[in-house]
C-alpha cells in the first residue's frame, strides 16, 4: 500500500540487534512488515509538532491570553489540590473545619 507520491528510500545503519528484534515482533503482532511497521511510525512521528514547535504555540497561546483571564498552572502542588477538591466535590463531602 503506497500513496500516489514519489517514495524515498531511508537507510538507518548500526541498528543494536534487540531493538530490530523488538521492532519486528510489534510488527509482526499487528500483522504488519518491518517495513511497513517502521513506515507507518515514521508518517506518525512526521504529524506529530516536534517539541520545540508545540512549546513555541503553548507560548504564543499564552502571550495571546487576554490580561486577567484564568491561568493554568503545572505546579506539582496545585494538582493534587485541584484533583482532591474534585474528589470531595464528586462525594459531596468537605474538608473539616470548612
Amino acid at each position: 500500500m503506497h500513496d500516489a507520491c514519489v517514495s524515498t528510500s531511508i537507510t538507518v545503519r548500526d541498528v543494536p540487534e534487540e531493538v530490530r528484534d523488538e521492532l519486528a515482533a510489534r510488527a509482526a503482532r499487528t500483522g504488519r512488515s518491518l517495513q511497513e511497521h517502521l513506515r507507518r511510525e515514521l508518517i506518525e512521528m512526521a504529524r506529530r509538532p516536534s517539541p520545540d514547535a508545540l512549546w513555541a504555540r503553548v507560548r504564543a497561546r499564552r502571550r495571546r491570553r487576554a490580561p486577567g483571564s484564568a491561568r493554568t498552572t503545572s505546579s506539582p502542588i496545585a494538582m493534587p489540590t485541584v484533583r482532591d477538591r474534585r474528589r470531595r466535590r464528586l462525594r459531596g463531602g468537605r474538608r473539616p473545619g470548612r
